[in-house]
């Protein structure tokens, strides 16, 4: 199957480490040229030079801070000016703290709200108009807490399930322009962010990281945790001409975890 993806310029958010690599690296794979960003220069450099010996695709970075407006502009700028245009947009952030309701200050919410919501809208609002001249995709990364909230975890819990309500009306406001926007919700894929989740749940209960780890697998069907390049295989799919008539889909990757309809 042609995916078509060589040529096309993406934009990958929050992709020197995890999912964001991930899917970064089967994007050049396929021939498709690559922005990457986080915070960190260094982590992108390293990241620069691992994935421009991947395939056909280039390789660009561009450090960025996605809660600041204007570090976003000038990341899309920069992207614009590196590649002629923007065909696709992986949106992606790291999850915020973990705790209960009664932990958190205004600003704690404030700044979980600014990192996990208001950047996946700013970074969208900069891009639109590379995406409507020629029909682009975007897929917003979230979690598996928009089906089951995840104990803990209320932050994510609250502004990942703002995601898939935003993915869904935009879906539907950009379709005229052959716009598809859809959200992928990861469950457990073994990743620093999973990890760290796993440890803090340890500590928590009084358990090690790997007691902690072996209860999860077995309420996953698949008996383990995911890989981040079996998470990165269905984004790409998504942004691909393999996939054209999906938009508005929340999309789990999970091994069967998720028990809802």
């Amino acid at each position: 199957m042609d995916l078509n993806l060589q040529g096309k310029a993406a934009l990958v958010v929050a992709s020197s480490q995890g999912l964001g690599k991930a899917v970064a690296a089967e994007l050049v794979k396929e021939g498709a040229h690559v922005m990457l960003t986080s915070r960190n220069p260094e982590k992108l450099q390293a990241v620069h030079k691992e994935l421009e010996q991947l395939g056909k695709g280039k390789v660009a970075w561009q450090p960025a801070d996605i809660t600041s407006a204007e570090s976003i502009k000038n990341l899309v700028q920069a992207t614009r000016e590196t590649f002629g245009k923007i065909d696709i947009l992986i949106n992606n952030a790291g999850g915020p703290p973990g705790g209960s309701f009664e932990q958190f200050s205004d600003e704690d919410w404030q700044k979980a709200f600014e990192l996990n919501l208001l950047s996946y809208i700013r970074i969208i609002r900069e891009v639109l108009p590379d995406l409507k001249q020629a029909g682009g995709r975007i897929v917003n990364l979230a979690s598996s807490s928009i089906k089951i909230p995840i104990p803990g975890l209320i932050l994510s819990n609250t502004f990942r399930t703002g995601i898939v309500g935003l993915t869904k009306t935009l879906a539907e406001e950009l379709a005229p322009y052959h716009i598809l926007v859809n959200t992928v919700a990861p469950g457990r894929i073994a990743t620093d962010r999973v990890a760290f989740l796993d440890e803090l749940k340890a500590k928590k209960t009084g358990q090690t990281r790997e007691q902690v780890e072996e209860q999860s697998k077995k309420q996953i069907p698949l008996g383990r945790y995911g890989t981040p390049e079996e998470f990165a295989k269905v984004v790409v799919f998504l942004v691909s001409d393999a996939s054209t008539y999906m938009t508005g889909s929340s999309i789990l990757i999970d091994g069967g975890m998720i028990k809802s309809i």
